[in-house]
């Protein structure tokens, strides 16, 4: 699956190790790494970055440029299953799809709400890609 470099190479995070990776979110991530994520996931919702970190937040990370820890988190592990799904789908469109349309592994739930709602919530996005990528889900 996904690494934390795959997920800073989408991102354009330079990191030489994955605890450097972790000491830049810590310190905080360029707000440029949301419009990055949410342009990939959404390319023609100008408002789906919103679902990651509301417009009167990100308001107020313009100013310093940077997200706080927890932001940078939930950029990351976006990012992380975004890379999983272009690896198991082959395309963006694809990967696309998928994360927007309800899946029967999932309580016919979409990918990227689970995603959005909690870390463990990605963990099974990226249990059900890995399934794909070995043809044991549907």
């Amino acid at each position: 699956m996904t690494t934390l470099f795959d997920a800073a190479r989408f991102l354009k995070v330079p990191a030489a190790s994955a605890v450097q990776y972790i000491e830049r979110v810590n310190r905080g991530l360029p707000v440029r790494t949301l419009a990055r994520i949410a342009d990939a996931i959404a390319p023609a919702d100008v408002e789906f970055r919103y679902r990651i970190i509301p417009k009167a937040t990100l308001a107020r990370f313009k100013l310093t440029r940077r997200l706080n820890k927890v932001q940078g988190e939930l950029v990351t592990r976006l990012a992380e299953v975004w890379t999983d799904a272009i690896r198991v789908w082959k395309s963006d469109e694809a990967a696309r799809n998928f994360l927007n349309r309800k899946h029967p592994l999932l309580e016919n739930k979409r990918p990227i709400d689970i995603v959005l709602q909690s870390e463990i919530g990605a963990q099974l996005v990226r249990d059900v890609l890995g399934r794909l990528e070995h043809g044991s889900a549907v």
